[in-house]
């Protein structure tokens, strides 16, 4: 493939790859091996595109940075712009901010889940300290010789059975309430 423009024509023996536009210079394939011809003028045109598409890359980078930094989103508007060495700053600041800020959060979820598995031991503790009472009573009411049932009538422990269905029906366990830990 060869590429005339202008008087000024060079020569260049070129097998690189393909640049990533779709440009008359690259559109030959490896494979095939055949030189190039490029002129100074064209060569000189891609490469400025190249810059170009850079240059606007970063551009656009610095806008989406600037636009990120919530002391630097009006800044758009303003006729007065940020600098680019303002908005580095400014970013840089930002981050060192949220960073403090998550290292904070961070301590009072530590904090917290300390203190949730504290009250979480104290609530097995007074479980552990419920259960003991209520067998002591249990106990202590066998002694005597009436006790209440679940359904509130009086039997007599000696009873030998008068209210049989008091007798057949098993104990229930207390049922356990949740305890709800409100933030403070």
């Amino acid at each position: 493939l060869s590429y005339f423009s202008s008087a000024k024509t060079v020569r260049l023996w070129s097998f690189t790859k393909n640049c990533g536009y779709n440009c008359t210079f690259c559109s030959v394939s490896l494979q095939e091996e055949s030189p190039r011809y490029h002129s100074v003028a064209d060569k000189r045109a891609h490469h400025n595109a190249l810059e170009r598409k850079r240059r606007d890359h970063i551009k656009d980078s610095f806008h989406s940075l600037r636009d990120s930094v919530p002391s630097l989103q009006g800044e758009k508007q303003s006729t007065k712009q940020a600098s680019r060495a303002q908005i580095l700053d400014k970013a840089t600041e930002y981050i060192q901010y949220m960073r403090r800020k998550n290292h904070t959060h961070q301590q009072d979820i530590d904090d917290l889940k300390r203190q949730n598995a504290l009250l979480e031991q104290q609530v097995r503790a007074l479980e552990k300290v419920k259960g003991s009472a209520q067998l002591q009573a249990n106990y202590s009411s066998s002694d005597s010789s009436l006790y209440t049932n679940p359904k509130g009538s009086a039997v007599s422990a000696f009873d030998g059975g008068s209210d049989s269905s008091s007798e057949s029906e098993a104990e229930e366990p207390p049922t356990r309430k949740k305890v709800r830990v409100e933030a403070s």
